[in-house]
């Protein structure tokens, strides 16, 4: 028997029926990545075109205003693909070359490369390292990279007064470091953080950093979390990595 007119729920405009059918659609993220990569790929490949012509036209151009307007289109493109090529790296699958690393040489590596990437403001990060001892198994140039993007956000978005507090330690198995950043009527959810790429979106952001940053802890055997303190006022991020066991270290040396 068929459902009464009344029964049936309508759809008044093509309009509503689209939306209805953009709420159900739900992409699995691998196809996100691969349009993703194949997008940034051809535009990178239009901009190479473009680039070839535009070093044509700087050959022929005959004034010094139109060649310094075509450099400085040059210029333009060249940031474009650099973006392009960001976005790219962002989303691409993680390939570890791993190594045991002493725990205290990463962090000081780190804190070195910290103060090269943001000059005028690493004398406001204050490191406290204490009881750190053993190895950890990393790629250390991608977990690396991992912890300057937790640096780059806590430096650059919604920081409160006073210093960022870096907090480094171990205990018999595991390496924690922990990042306190100063906050004050913070309203965001942090415990999702890194789990909902593309959520946020503005010029120039695309809501992946902190998912890459989860990705590369994950392949590494941690775990990344972020919580909000309002007693303190402060944004906690934390990074926990296993440590190298004994069997391992011994194992490495015969």
């Amino acid at each position: 028997m068929l459902e009464s007119i009344s029964d049936v729920s309508m759809i008044d405009s093509p309009s509503q029926a689209q939306e209805a059918n953009d709420q159900d659609l739900q992409v699995p993220m691998a196809d996100v990545v691969r349009f993703i990569r194949q997008l940034s790929h051809d535009l990178r490949n239009h901009l190479n075109a473009v680039e070839l012509q535009s070093a044509f036209i700087a050959e022929i151009a005959e004034g010094a205003e139109l060649k310094g307007e075509v450099k400085r289109l040059r210029g333009m493109m060249a940031q474009l693909a650099t973006a392009l090529q960001k976005l790219s790296v962002t989303v691409a699958d993680l390939r570890l070359t791993e190594m045991q690393y002493e725990a205290l040489a990463f962090v000081e590596d780190l804190r070195a490369k910290v103060s090269t990437e943001f000059p005028d403001q690493s004398a406001s990060i204050r490191w406290q390292i204490t009881n750190l001892s053993g190895e950890i198994n990393v790629d250390p140039q991608l977990l690396q990279e991992a912890m300057l993007e937790l640096f780059r956000n806590a430096l650059q978005h919604s920081r409160g007064e006073g210093e960022i507090i870096v907090r480094a330690g171990s205990d018999g198995t595991h390496f924690k470091m922990e990042l306190e950043e100063p906050k004050k009527d913070f309203a965001a959810q942090p415990g999702s953080w890194g789990r909902e790429p593309f959520r946020h979106v503005q010029h120039g952001r695309y809501g992946l950093g902190l998912h890459r940053v989860c990705r590369v802890i994950g392949a590494h055997g941690g775990k990344f979390k972020a919580t909000y303190d309002p007693g303190r006022s402060a944004l906690i991020t934390s990074v926990v990595l296993p440590k190298v066991s004994p069997s391992q270290e011994s194992a490495r040396g015969n």
